[in-house]
């Protein structure tokens, strides 16, 4: 029999994930335990983007709460959007994948969200928010491609850029409409 080998932690899951590490990510993906984390890694990611928001002039509780609330909104719209694309529109053969290990995977995407925490830094809050949304779409490539099995990264690529699209699109509309007014 071998030894059975423990987990990664959760700090080292979360360098591993910013480091876009595929490894870590086809960990995540086996490990109905981390669930929970990676359900910490989006809410942490989230509170990033509303704090990171002080440099959008969203300097109130409500702008963070409603900052925050959007970026958890568009990370499930994500998630969801991204799960039926890769799972009934592009599959490849060996795709099996159920909803828990994609939530997982993608939820530790989301770890280079964290840093949006710098945007409170005076100037810092565009390049902060750019910087993160490209490395996070460059995880999220790499999660759905181990967790959809996917062979090819191209295919994996084109799930998460329709994803993220209609994603953006809805946490702008959300944001045009029911967002606070910063003159």
């Amino acid at each position: 029999m071998g030894a059975k080998t423990l987990p990664t932690p959760f700090p080292l899951r979360l360098i591993g994930a910013l480091a876009i590490d595929s490894v870590v990510y086809e960990e995540v993906e086996a490990d109905e335990s981390a669930t929970g984390q990676a359900l910490l890694v989006v809410v942490l990611s989230s509170l990033a983007a509303g704090v990171g928001g002080f440099g959008w002039g969203t300097a109130s509780l409500g702008g963070i709460l409603f900052i925050s609330a959007v970026a958890l909104v568009s990370w499930v719209a994500w998630a969801v959007i991204t799960f039926q694309i890769g799972t009934r529109l592009m599959p490849e053969s060996e795709t099996r994948a159920d909803v828990g290990q994609l939530l997982r995977t993608l939820g530790f995407s989301a770890a280079p969200g964290i840093l949006r925490i710098f945007g409170v830094v005076p100037g810092a809050t565009l390049p902060a928010v750019a910087i993160t949304s490209v490395w996070m779409l460059v995880a999220m490539v790499v999660a759905v491609r181990q967790a959809l099995d996917y062979r090819s990264t191209g295919r994996a690529i084109a799930v998460c850029a329709v994803g993220w699209a209609l994603s953006f699109g809805l946490a702008l509309a959300v944001e045009i409409f029911f967002g606070p007014k910063v003159y």
